[in-house]
């Protein structure tokens, strides 16, 4: 008998929940085709699922028609982008998550308050990119400590940091740690502010690793969130890997292993954890539980215009 412990939280958060029904509503309220600039959320199934309703992703606004409906992806963008928006008189709805746009607003206080800032974050990752265009002052970035170190900045610089919302507290302790240690004026946002989803998948994936001889992470290869799970797992002296779907799931990984640890990233639905369950079925006659966990109630109010539009649409694909 194959025992299979599912995490507790795990995929999608609130931000996520929210930037589907978005797009759902969007394309109930204005019918096909709405455009998206860049990928809803980082999950290539959730795409591709609200590609086939007629919702097109983009990678410039260049690319859509005037007047056409334009969302904004959960990671945020940058104001250039608002701003050509705005030129254009494209009608926008934003799906950034209200977490990441908190970002913003605490990194333009710092600024305007004459510290330089210092964002903590990946370099690429599409929400730092959003997040460096959102403030009008000179960013650094940083993801290590050691980075901090190579600041070239004086030690009595006033400096402030945020975070990447999908870096947990655990993952940015070590560079703020940094910060204070080199820079005798640091300020930063209470690490109760920090991105709540990512630090609960994060705690309940650490428990995990503790009783399982595997483990599967759900989630996509360009989500950061996801890639960090299995790095965390793979720390824990747990053979970890990262799946799309069931497909992913290599029989190989299950000799010797009786219990087998799955999780999800933030913007993976629970369709897919169900695939990746079935697939192990298909090998092993299995016996599932799932680990106590953090329940997680928050919910993020939708755009007015899109709040009486239908029921809510995304929860189904969480399901």
């Amino acid at each position: 008998m194959l025992r299979v412990i599912l995490a507790k939280p795990r995929g999608f958060c609130a931000g996520v929940v929210r930037a589907i029904d978005i797009v759902e509503r969007a394309l109930d309220l204005h019918g096909a085709p709405v455009y998206v600039r860049h990928e809803i959320v980082h999950n290539r199934h959730v795409v591709d699922k609200l590609r086939s309703k007629g919702a097109i992703f983009v990678d410039e606004l260049a690319e859509i028609p005037a007047g056409a409906p334009t969302i904004f992806s959960a990671h945020g963008v940058a104001k250039s982008v608002q701003d050509e928006a705005r030129l254009r008189d494209l009608p926008v709805l934003d799906a950034t998550c209200p977490l990441v746009t908190k970002v913003h607003v605490q990194g333009r206080r710092y600024a305007k308050a004459g510290r330089t800032l210092i964002l903590i974050g990946h370099a690429g990752h599409a929400e730092v990119e959003g997040t460096m265009g959102q403030v009008d002052a000179p960013i650094h970035l940083v993801s290590t400590a050691a980075e901090v170190d190579a600041l070239p900045l004086p030690t009595d610089t006033p400096v402030a940091y945020v975070t990447q919302t999908t870096l947990s507290v655990d993952d940015t302790r070590s560079v703020i740690a940094a910060l204070g240690a080199r820079f005798s004026d640091v300020q930063g946002p209470d690490v109760s502010e920090i991105c709540y989803a990512t630090q609960n998948r994060q705690t309940a994936v650490r428990d995990l690793a503790r009783v399982s001889e595997l483990l599967i992470v759900v989630g996509a290869e360009n989500s950061s969130n996801s890639n960090r799970l299995r790095e965390i797992g793979v720390e824990m002296g747990v053979p970890s890997y990262l799946v799309a779907d069931g497909s992913g799931v290599d029989p190989a990984w299950l000799e010797g292993v009786d219990a087998v640890g799955i999780t999800a990233g933030a913007s993976a639905p629970d369709e897919l954890v169900d695939d990746v369950i079935a697939a192990l079925a298909r090998l092993r006659q299995i016996e599932v539980s799932q680990l106590d966990g953090v329940e997680e109630n928050i919910e993020f109010s939708l755009p007015p215009e899109l709040r009486n539009v239908t029921p809510r649409a995304a929860a189904a694909m969480a399901k």
